[in-house]
């Protein structure tokens, strides 16, 4: 099993960027695929999840209208989309995939700041 983020990177406030999650090793299109974040000295934190199929996406209260998770099931990937970003968007992003058991990537970080 795999995940892998790519996308991080150190951007400014109001910037955008696109996370992406490649997945392997598993079945893909029956997980549901979320984002966290953990920044320095807090816990990580559920920023935002897309079901299997049915169903529309979570977001935290924090992220909505700002961030946009999406999926494709053809190509095993998962994106955030993430505008607006804000220097408290400023954590590590962690790709999370659940179906009864608990598949996570390594992390990309991302950095907001002037």
């Amino acid at each position: 099993v795999q995940l892998v983020e790519s996308g991080g990177g150190l951007v400014q406030p109001g910037g955008s960027l696109r996370l992406s999650c490649a997945a392997s090793g598993f079945a893909f299109s029956r997980y549901i695929m979320s984002w966290f974040r953990q920044a320095p000295g807090k816990e990580r934190e559920l920023v935002a999840a897309i079901a299997s199929s049915d169903g529309g996406p979570n977001y935290a209260d924090s992220v909505k209208g700002r961030f946009t998770i999406s999926r494709d099931n053809a190509k095993n990937t998962v994106s955030l989309q993430m505008n607006s970003l804000k220097p408290e968007d400023t954590a590590v992003y962690y790709c999370r995939a659940f179906g009864g058991v608990a598949y996570w990537g390594q992390g990309t970080q991302v950095t907001v700041s002037s």
